[in-house]
């Protein structure tokens, strides 16, 4: 994620959680805030309300031997929003984002 702009922002730890709050064991469950200061800075210029669908959540998760990573299309920020003015940082997220998931396959 580094590589493509991303810091983690936050990380939740799905599994110590629910451990701890209501005694359930379940699989390895990582939430990651992922963001890309760049982008981030234009959404929010083009629309401050875009700020409830940032940052941008990334799962990790156990799956049999393996792991899963699962990632929030950006181009909800312009589908939810109606605004088109933040397509351009909703493309250039997915491709960042695409090439990250890339770099993890290889």
């Amino acid at each position: 994620m580094a590589e493509q702009g991303f810091g983690i922002l936050t990380e939740i730890d799905v599994q110590a959680t629910l451990r701890q709050k209501r005694g359930v064991e379940m699989e390895p469950y990582l939430i990651l805030g992922a963001c890309a200061p760049d982008l981030a800075q234009q959404a929010l210029e083009a629309d401050r309300g875009v700020g409830v669908l940032l940052p941008c959540n990334v799962v990790v998760s156990q799956a049999g031997d393996g792991s899963t990573v699962q990632v929030l299309d950006p181009q909800t920020m312009v589908s939810m929003t109606g605004r088109p003015e933040l397509q351009p940082m909703a493309d250039e997220a997915g491709r960042r984002l695409d090439a990250a998931l890339a770099a993890l396959r290889s």
